[in-house]
């Protein structure tokens, strides 16, 4: 009987780019925290139930009832034209004025980093990114052997000075930057803004140094207090490549997002999507096409901030009540996500097989630095669960903090390491 090794045969097949990419250690994790009796404070994901599910099946019946034959076809690379003038009129909320023809209709706002990424990095080449980032964003930035350099932020968003500082070592070392990339907005993980002040900063700082602006911005309807943050590509169309999504606003199974970009850098991203995927899904497009068009959606934005500040609501006071002397976390105005820094001497990657055994489930902080570092953070996403749910998170996690700060002052502090490569997210993370 023939016998099959479990190593991979194709090692030496595969591109010098392809040895980087290994299974997350805590993807197996996931599985598990997907468990019903598991409240899981991971993931991303949109509440999509809060939508007027009824309607929104009745419209996607009829679209495909009277449209089937174009719903169903392929079409253009850049995407459909009346979506691209919806997108036009999204983006004006935050105060960007565009044309239709500068946008580019992606598989989620995902694939438009990819894009990006694609026609601009060289291996080797420098992407500055904010300490910490987001996981997808360092996945694709890793397939293509970038090299990426952080620049710390704070509560109030990435730190001029420091970009500045770093900008200015490269230069001395004689190393040019492609591009900062940034989530100013409700970022994520740390669920922090840019204030308005830094944000004509950075882009001062940028021009200063000649380099873009990749702007992702999928959180920015999703502010709790106030209209919504002027956008970076609003003050600077030159310099500022702006992704947008509507995962978030809309739900993440549509897999609709778009590029705002310069003309001759949208020209080259329609190239790319072509030699990509030759299209995006003309049904996702027509279906979001259609919601914008006939849907209250901004009332349902609305809707989906309230509900989602109810649940950051939920989380800070039990974050309050309940985790130990020495956490700390940030206190977002929107969005996803809190970031919690554990004690000294804790490792949140070593804790979350514990975590689990505990019935909930976050993610470690390790998989937002590209040096695998972070250990002393966590990254808890309120989105999905009901308030409930998330007040008894809290409580199991915790308790979990409580039993490693004794296991630390008992033992020593947790033994950390860094990562041995890129750990691919999965949309569990993400």
């Amino acid at each position: 009987m023939e016998q099959h090794s479990r190593t991979d045969a194709y090692t030496d097949r595969y591109a010098a780019r392809a040895a980087g990419m290994v299974p997350s250690e805590i993807r197996a994790l996931f599985a598990m925290a997907a468990r019903p009796e598991v409240v899981s404070l991971a993931g991303g994901m949109p509440y999509v139930s809060a939508l007027p599910l009824d309607a929104v099946g009745e419209m996607v019946g009829e679209l495909v009832a009277g449209k089937g034959a174009d719903v169903l076809q392929y079409g253009s690379a850049q995407g459909d034209g009346q979506l691209r003038e919806h997108i036009c009129e999204v983006m004006s909320l935050e105060g960007i004025q565009a044309s239709a023809d500068d946008v580019v209709v992606t598989v989620g706002a995902q694939q438009a980093l990819d894009l990006i990424t694609k026609i601009f990095i060289d291996p080797g080449d420098v992407i500055l990114a904010e300490a910490p980032s987001y996981v997808g964003a360092l996945g694709t930035f890793a397939s293509y052997q970038a090299d990426v350099v952080h620049v710390p932020l704070d509560n109030a968003g990435l730190v001029p000075s420091a970009l500045r500082e770093t900008l200015a070592r490269l230069r001395r070392e004689g190393r040019s930057v492609k591009f900062l990339y940034s989530v100013p907005t409700f970022q994520n993980p740390a669920g922090v803004t840019l204030t308005t002040a830094r944000r004509a900063q950075i882009l001062e700082i940028c021009a200063e140094y000649d380099v873009l602006v990749v702007e992702d911005n999928p959180y920015g309807l999703l502010g709790f207090e106030g209209e919504p943050m002027r956008a970076l590509r609003a003050d600077d169309s030159d310099r500022v490549i702006y992704l947008g999504s509507f995962s978030k606003t809309i739900a993440s199974g549509l897999r609709v997002g778009w590029v705002l970009a310069p003309h001759a850098v949208r020209a080259k991203l329609v190239l790319a999507a072509e030699s990509a995927i030759l299209c995006p899904s003309n049904f996702s497009q027509l279906a979001v096409r259609e919601y914008l068009a006939t849907q209250p959606w901004r009332e349902q934005i609305k809707d989906f901030r309230e509900l989602y500040r109810a649940r950051r609501d939920a989380m800070l006071d039990s974050l309050e009540q309940l985790m130990p002397d020495g956490c700390t976390w940030t206190r977002p105005n929107g969005g996803f996500f809190v970031w919690v820094t554990l004690p000294e001497g804790l490792d949140a990657k070593a804790m979350a097989p514990r975590a689990i055994a505990e019935r909930v489930a976050y993610v470690p902080g390790t998989g937002f630095f590209a040096d695998g570092t972070g250990h002393r953070h966590m990254r808890l996403s309120y989105c999905f669960p009901e308030p409930g749910r998330i007040r008894e998170g809290i409580r199991r996690l915790a308790g979990v903090v409580e039993d490693e700060i004794r296991l630390r002052d008992t033992f020593g502090g947790a033994v950390t390491g860094g990562s041995t490569g890129f750990q691919a997210p999965g949309p569990d993370v993400v």
